[in-house]
Parts: structure tokens; sequence; C-alpha cells
């Protein structure tokens, strides 16, 4: 594949009872904090899909994550042209969904995927910041949307 299409993907802002976002740390790019996503699999639901990613990258299970609401469409970013393959095409187009967390700390546990090398609980706005510039349209929508659940 010529890396010219766009990877569908799933998406999730899981916050605390503090109203606080999981942020994760990529494990290749220190400093970098994104949300917790993922590519679809052949004929997998988008909703079935962000449960699997979040179990697979966080430990997180689904009985723990209360589904408030979903984005209403999908949301796309561009990868730059260094970070596009013919995995991740040229950038993903990703359902987004918006979950309470239920548990406690010691029910995250980044080991299960790798791809992360920490986590913290912090602010939306403070993610957006910093997170990498192709990623950041994409979150402001995703907290103007989910503000309602999010103000404290």
């Amino acid at each position: 594949m010529s890396g010219q299409y766009f990877r569908a993907g799933v998406g999730a802002v899981i916050f605390n009872h503090e109203r606080r976002v999981l942020a994760l740390e990529r494990a290749d790019v220190p400093g970098a904090w994104q949300l917790p996503q993922g590519g679809l699999e052949e004929s997998e639901e988008p909703f079935l899909a962000v449960l699997r990613e979040v179990s697979e990258e966080t430990g997180i299970s689904p009985a723990n994550l209360d589904h408030l609401d979903t984005y209403p469409e999908p949301l796309a970013y561009e990868l730059p042209a260094f970070a596009r393959s013919p995995k991740t095409g040229r950038g993903q187009a990703q359902f987004w969904f918006l979950f309470r967390f239920d548990g406690g700390d010691d029910y995250i546990d980044l080991a299960v995927g790798g791809e992360f090398r920490a986590w913290k609980w912090m602010p939306f706005d403070r993610l957006i910041e910093a997170t990498v510039d192709f990623r950041k349209p994409v979150y402001r929508k995703l907290a103007e949307k989910f503000e309602s659940f999010l103000a404290l």
C-alpha cells in the first residue's frame, strides 16, 4: 500500500473523579503525551475496538469504564511526512468515545501493551499543550464537545 490513505481508528477520553483525563507518554517519543487510541481491525465495530484498545494499552477493564458520550463524527489528523508508513498511512480518521473511570490507579498497567512509558491524570487543556502539534486540533474539538463532563 502506498501510505496515501487515512487509517480508520478509535480513541478514548477517559476521566477520573477529579475530572482529569488519562494521558499516556509514548515510549518512542519521550515528552509526547496522548490519549489512548488505535486502529480498527477488519470488520470491527468502533465501540468494541475502543474497549479493546483501552484494555491493550492501559490494562483498564471495560467493567471499570462508564461510556458517557460519543463524538458525533470521525475526526482526522494528518501525520508529518516522516511518520507515514504503509501501516500508519497518511494519518488517522478516528471515532472518539468519552468514559468515566471508576477504578483505582492500580488498575492501570502500561506493561500490557508496551507502547507507553508513563501515564498521569491531567487537565485536558494541559494535555493539549503536551501533545504533538498534529493532534492538537482533534484534541481541541474533543475538549469542546466533552466540556460539560470535564468542567470542575
